[in-house]
């Protein structure tokens, strides 16, 4: 057994395909049309046989009830590793990524949290 997929709920396929896409650096992995919405996954460019995250259209009132009050905690819904947190940190931020949370260190491992601009708070981390 193992994990393929996993889920993250937007607001907004089309934005979400372009910021994980576009600011992110994930590639499209599948895009296939289901009648109001759209089966949107991505992956890592460094594993494009990896695990596939699902842009979940957020249309659930219990799901969207969840989004809203863990973005208020400020949870974040995912986490990405990166390499180095400190340039993935000012990559994101010269394209006009919002973080919530500077890199911080936090015992063996560094981390950072991002305002996807649908919805979610996103941690990047970097173990030492």
């Amino acid at each position: 057994m193992r994990i393929s997929l996993a889920s993250i709920f937007v607001d907004d396929q089309d934005k979400a395909q372009k910021f994980y896409t576009d600011i992110l650096g994930f590639v499209t992995k599948m895009d296939i049309p289901m009648g109001g919405a759209r089966w949107l996954t991505v992956v890592s460019p460094e594993d494009p046989d990896g695990v596939q995250l699902v842009l979940e259209p957020n249309m659930n009132p219990a799901a969207l009830a969840y989004q809203k009050a863990i973005f208020e905690q400020n949870i974040p819904a995912t986490a990405f590793e990166v390499s180095d947190v400190y340039k993935e940190y000012e990559r994101l931020t010269k394209l006009g990524v919002t973080f919530t949370q500077a890199p911080t260190k936090a015992g063996d491992v560094t981390l950072a949290v991002l305002n996807d601009t649908c919805g979610n708070l996103i941690q990047i981390y970097q173990m030492s």
